[in-house]
């Protein structure tokens, strides 16, 4: 990792931002055989091959090769190049690519819907895209309808097709420049393309670099979709740290896991999603010695999930002799985010016999603001819900070609961010429930997310559960709604658990929820772990839930009632 000197010659570094980490590293005079980037086999290099590893020095001369190409295609400074791939790899290499020539990555994940996909490219007005080989069907039949001047893939990309590279390269980027678009997950339809700048990419991690980094930063693990802005984010940084950096573009937990005992990381960055599906493994028949620190961003994690995994690894700390020692048990660092905010706004950390959970995101950091807003947008006092809203350096710039949908999002001088909060007394905030994810019922109001966090708390049996409603054909019934529905619970029983029907767990959960005080729900379902259904950055999409249980329910499936 790096020296203090090396950490005060970056914070002093005025031209340092997103689009040009591995420039301002060569001009720093980092060595050019130091190993920086490992891989997972997914992407394929200008030669042919399928490196596990890239040292600075094969970084810069792929990314060199790639701009030459994309130069010769005339892609320009300010120009949107379509990227959509399943390798983070093919993601992190275009993103290098396309900013040194102050162009701007659209980033499409590759499990998107190929209509949506080629809608969302549409709307970017992309001037060519890469793909990988599953999806270049994708675009390359309609690049005339897109207006694309190429569709190509990584094998149209050689050794021998490097050319000479534009005058004044890399490109002297703005602080306000774009240097990527990514988009959000489309849990509530089509996704929303979320662009981010040189200085907006990279200020929290510029602003934690001036603070101390421990040990925890040493090997890193990104097992977040590569096509996701944090993913670039934290590589870039990992770059910055001098700490090896693996692109993982596999967000299942399993994969996760294997990777894990082959790579060995201090640290594992990932949504709570994948968390969950980790948690759901036997882990102690896991080497996963190597972790120190888990890091957490969009949704918040579940407890149930983030007690498993502390209890893994070890971590420094330090003791009552005032000396660092090292104690058994991770640390797990749960924060809230969005694509949006370009960095998780709120931390809240978790480690063996010293947690904070019942939905605790923790405070605001410290370069950003919070307030839990009315509909008026007035600031509401503590113990009140209401629509969370921030501020913060870190926020795009709003949506690309999309001003009118960013704009109806600010309230109060805020961005809403979607979720239903509130604070206490000492101005630790609480995630709720998305918005749309409410559930106004006869009972009162069910926050969705909160009673799943109970219910995997309280009921050990259970791997994972989704709240989803079902409502009368034509009446909304979430947070913005005026009807009202019905709560089910769709319940993922563990291997091995006592066999029962849907009326037992439908009483069992309705103990559970009137212990905690909660509304009741109508009745519980089970059901397996591929029926859930997943956007593409792995996110439960409740509003399809939401339809294909309305189905189930007609037809008489559930027959257990949790009240």
């Amino acid at each position: 990792m790096i020296t203090k000197r090396e950490r005060a010659q970056i914070s002093k570094d005025a031209a340092l931002g997103a689009g040009n980490v591995i420039h301002r590293l060569k001009a720093y005079g980092r060595p050019l055989d130091e190993q920086v980037l490992w891989t997972d086999a997914t992407w394929r290099a200008p030669d042919g091959s399928h490196p596990e590893m890239l040292t600075l020095g094969e970084l810069h001369e792929t990314v060199e090769t790639y701009a030459s190409w994309y130069h010769a295609r005339g892609v320009r400074p300010r120009d949107p190049v379509a990227i959509q791939t399943y390798s983070s790899t093919e993601f992190a290499i275009n993103y290098l690519a396309l900013t040194s020539l102050g162009a701007i990555p659209s980033f499409v994940n590759g499990n998107l819907r190929p209509e949506t996909a080629r809608a969302y490219v549409r709307r970017q007005g992309a001037v060519g895209a890469l793909t990988d080989q599953a999806h270049h069907s994708v675009l390359a039949p309609d690049r005339a309808e897109l207006d694309l001047g190429f569709c190509a893939t990584a094998a149209d990309i050689t050794a021998a097709s490097r050319g000479p590279l534009p005058a004044g390269y890399p490109y002297a980027h703005h602080a306000t420049d774009p240097v990527i678009i990514s988009h959000s997950s489309g849990t509530t339809g089509m996704p929303k393309a979320v662009p981010h700048t040189h200085e907006t990419l990279l200020y929290a991690q510029l602003h934690r670099l001036k603070l101390s980094v421990g040990s925890a930063m040493g090997r890193l693990l990104v097992a977040l979709p590569g096509s996701h802005n944090a993913a670039v984010s934290v590589m870039i940084f990992g770059f910055l740290l001098r700490s090896p950096v693996l692109m993982l573009s596999s967000q299942r937990g399993d994969d996760v896991l294997d990777a894990m005992e082959s790579f060995r990381p201090t640290t594992v960055f990932a949504f709570a999603g994948t968390y969950g599906e980790m948690a759901a493994q036997d882990l102690a028949a896991r080497d996963l010695s190597s972790v120190e620190a888990w890091y957490n961003t969009g949704d918040a994690a579940h407890e149930s999930h983030i007690r498993a995994l502390i209890a893994l690894g070890s971590h420094e700390t330090v003791g009552r002799d005032l000396k660092r020692c090292r104690v058994p048990g991770s640390v797990f660092t749960d924060g809230l985010g969005s694509s949006e905010t370009g960095y998780s706004l709120f931390h809240n950390g978790h480690r063996p016999g010293r947690s904070s959970f019942s939905r605790c995101v923790g405070k605001p950091m410290s370069f950003a603001e919070a307030a839990v807003l009315s509909e008026d947008g007035t600031p509401l006092p503590p113990g009140e819900v209401g629509r969370l809203g921030v501020r913060s350096p870190t926020l795009t710039p709003g949506y690309w070609n999309d001003s009118l949908t960013f704009h109806r999002l600010r309230l109060g001088g805020y961005w809403l961010t979607g979720d239903l909060s509130y604070r206490d007394e000492e101005g630790n905030f609480y995630h709720l429930d998305r918005a749309p994810d409410a559930i106004r019922t006869r009972e009162g109001i069910v926050f969705s997310t909160r009673t799943e966090e109970v219910l995997l708390r309280e009921l050990p049996e259970l791997e994972d559960c989704t709240v989803v409603a079902v409502a009368p054909e034509g009446v909304r019934a979430d947070w913005d709604g005026d009807g009202t529905a019905d709560a089910y619970v769709l319940l993922q029983v563990r291997a091995g658990a006592a066999a029962a029907d849907d009326a037992h767990w439908s009483a069992r959960v309705g103990q559970v929820l009137s212990a905690a005080g909660f509304p009741p729900l109508t009745g519980a379902l089970r059901m397996d772990a591929g029926d859930v259904v997943k956007g593409a950055t792995g996110k439960v999409l409740k509003r399809e839930m939401r339809e294909r249980f309305r189905a189930r329910v007609a037809d008489g499936e559930l027959t257990g009632k949790a009240r």
